[in-house]
């Protein structure tokens, strides 16, 4: 989940409890909390919002509860605050991101183009938006919009190595293998232990029945990834499936 950190100051420009209990440090502190002990920071929003804490208590409040894995919930605020804010349109528009992300986590996928949609209209062409929107295409298997989306992100930053990795796994679904061959090399020379292109290369080693070069990718794949990752866990799953048939 991306953080806001460098709009912190105009996000909590006009807060004037929040900034009298130096909301900054506050602010950056819920939000740790919020990812790496959500139950504390749910604590800590609620109490920093008792004392005025404002739109930056609630966004923090909502983070904690995705990290808690409270979806539709979390998906619920973040619209609701994103439509209440006065901040300016590219913090409404993360607002409404994080939102389509928990709705994507939630299992509905129609929800997060609908809040993606809506964001890009407050920052349009933004890649870190249009990467999102992306995501939720691929999920849904809408490979050709996918694509479509992630060529454009791709025009505005060239060397976006998750684009080209998702991009070449949109290509590989939609049978257009060549097309996916040449963004995975491109994304494993700009990156070589970038795991998802790792993973990907993989797949497409194994469609050419390059069972020793699969394994070797998937095997790097764990090696370079958090046992508990999605990564790990689809190379791992591959790597059973290739043995199964072996």
């Amino acid at each position: 989940m991306r953080i806001i950190l460098a709009l912190l100051t105009v996000f909590l420009a006009g807060d004037a409890v929040a900034q009298a209990i130096d909301a900054p440090k506050e602010y950056r502190n819920c939000f740790i909390l919020a990812h790496q002990k959500p139950e504390e920071g749910w604590e800590q929003a609620l109490a920093w919002q008792s004392l005025g804490g404002g739109e930056p208590a609630r966004h923090c409040g909502a983070v904690a509860l995705i990290s808690l894995g409270k979806y539709e919930e979390a998906a619920q605020r973040l619209e609701a605050l994103a439509a209440e804010s006065r901040r300016v349109e590219a913090v409404r528009a993360e607002m409404l991101a994080q939102a389509g992300q928990a709705w994507l986590l939630a299992g509905k996928p129609e929800r997060a183009l609908a809040a993606q949609e809506t964001a890009l209209q407050m920052a349009p062409g933004t890649p870190d938006l249009l990467l999102d929107k992306a995501v939720t295409l691929a999920q849904v298997h809408h490979y050709k919009d996918a694509v479509a989306v992630l060529s454009e992100v791709l025009r505005r930053q060239p060397n976006r190595v998750e684009a080209m990795t998702l991009r070449a796994s949109a290509h590989r679904y939609l049978d257009q293998i060549p097309l996916a061959k040449d963004d995975i090399a491109r994304a494993l020379v700009l990156d070589p232990g970038f795991p998802d292109a790792l993973l990907e290369r993989g797949m497409l080693r194994r469609l050419d029945d390059d069972r020793i070069g699969a394994r070797q990718d998937w095997l790097k794949v764990l090696e370079l990834s958090h046992p508990d990752s999605a990564a790990a866990e689809s190379a791992r799953k591959n790597i059973e499936m290739m043995d199964v048939k072996k």
